[in-house]
């Protein structure tokens, strides 16, 4: 492999925040076990924060975002990689703290890695990526609880989003009866596309929220946070479980215990970054089962290193529905 590669680097200089598409050689790598050159990427909500300057989501500086990436091993001193290994990262920090995705080389920890599944290629693995690894843990998240596709309707919020989208097709594939909640209709045959069964404005979950309302929801995958998530906890039917993985409205909860306390109400918090590896392992396992790579290849657009930079404003403006590959090599 040669000694430089290509990376978005940021910057911090008297307080302002840069990003920028550099030139960077093996010295600049940070610590690890295991090198990896990476092939593909993809952007998600909290990739578009750091590249915005959003949300203080950097640690570092120079640092390279990007909290995903996917490629293959040329050189590993961890016995459980070798060259070669088609390997996946999500979270622990990379990205944040650990120079991440964005780059055509990374170096990191064999302990945060994990093998391609079998049949799954770089670029399904991040068209999958955080988001719709995260969408695995909430539906795994929501089986525990006793959420089966006869206990009744399942709102998934955000449903454009990355997150939203992959749940979608997972829930819907498994047999389970989706809303989907949005603030653009105008992707109703979209979603719809992707196995929802029915749309609902999300406004309706923007008013003050009652203690407690009318049972709707079996269960929720919830992207939001909020006021959205306090409306949807009122609306939860007896025993009903909310797996809430994101804050896209705030992070803020107005609500009360009522729904815990008088109806049972499960609320699940999910956690994909630093998520052991057993449930890792597993979650990747079953999206290779359980999530129909057809569907996955209709919500996902691609995109160039060089594009990075822009796309993240993107979608933090709400342009972007779905799941966005970056083609790296």
């Amino acid at each position: 492999m040669s000694g430089t590669f290509r990376a978005i680097q940021i910057n911090k200089t008297d307080d302002k925040q840069t990003a920028a598409l550099v030139e960077l050689s093996d010295a600049d790598l940070m610590d690890g076990d295991v090198t990896v050159d990476v092939s593909h990427s993809t952007l998600n909500y909290k990739d578009g924060l750091a590249l915005t300057a959003k949300a203080p989501i950097i640690r570092k500086f120079p640092l390279t975002p990007g909290i995903d990436f996917a490629g293959t091993v040329s050189a590993s001193d961890n016995p459980d990689y070798k060259a070669g290994d088609a390997v996946i990262l999500n979270g622990w920090g990379v990205g944040e703290g650990h120079s991440g995705g964005f780059a055509e080389r990374a170096r990191v920890k064999g302990d945060w890695l994990v093998k391609m599944p079998d049949g799954m290629t770089a670029a399904q693995a991040m068209a999958i990526g955080t988001a719709g690894y995260t969408s695995m843990l909430c539906v795994m998240a929501l089986e525990d609880a006793g959420v089966t596709p006869d206990s009744g309707e399942i709102l998934v919020t955000g449903a454009a989003g990355g997150v939203g989208s992959v749940a979608i097709a997972i829930l819907s594939k498994l047999g389970y009866s989706v809303t989907a909640s949005t603030g653009r209709t105008s992707e109703e045959a979209f979603l719809k596309g992707l196995g929802a069964s029915s749309i609902i404005d999300r406004e309706e979950f923007n008013t003050p929220p009652k203690p407690l309302a009318k049972s709707r929801w079996a269960g929720c995958v919830d992207a939001v946070g909020s006021t959205t998530l306090a409306n949807v906890l009122s609306q939860m039917n007896y025993g009903g479980a909310v797996a809430a993985c994101g804050l896209a409205q705030g992070m803020d909860l107005p609500a009360s215990v009522a729904p815990f306390i008088l109806r049972g109400v499960k609320l699940l918090g999910v956690d994909s970054v630093m998520c052991p590896k057993p449930r890792r392992e597993q979650a990747w396992a079953r999206l290779s089962q359980d999530l129909d790579m057809a569907k996955l290849d209709s919500l996902t657009s691609h995109i160039k290193l060089d594009d990075v930079i822009a796309a993240g404003a993107d979608i933090i403006s709400g342009k972007v529905r779905g799941r966005i590959v970056v083609d790296i090599a």
